[in-house]
């Protein structure tokens, strides 16, 4: 198992929500708000301390926890739909999950 974290645009987090929910093997996933700035060396040196403070801009974290045979299908899916061409498109990452257990209430356990 395996946890597929991914920072995008959130104005591609519609689509990317449709083209997931399309995928066979899909688990969910959880949304947060972020904020980011990109490395100094990706655009020069700032020229200002007002351009510094005002680097950061609004992105979408996401979290998937899914099966190993549905991680190479989600990433190359949240790759296509989320990239823009741009710096700034976000980033995408996987790490190894050791254990996960869903929290639910099963038939015929106390409530």
């Amino acid at each position: 198992m395996k946890e597929i974290k991914a920072i995008i645009r959130p104005g591609k987090l519609p689509m990317l929500r449709d083209a997931l929910r399309d995928l066979s093997g899909f688990p969910g996933m959880t949304v947060s708000k972020a904020e980011g700035c990109t490395a100094p060396s990706r655009h020069g040196h700032r020229a200002n301390i007002k351009e510094e403070l005002t680097d950061y801009t609004a992105k979408v974290r996401i979290e998937i926890v899914a099966p190993d045979e549905a991680v190479d299908a989600i990433v190359d899916c949240i790759v296509q739909v989320a990239q823009t061409g741009q710096i700034g498109d976000g980033l995408v990452w996987v790490t190894e999950v050791a254990r996960a257990v869903f929290i639910h209430k099963t038939t015929g356990s106390p409530s």
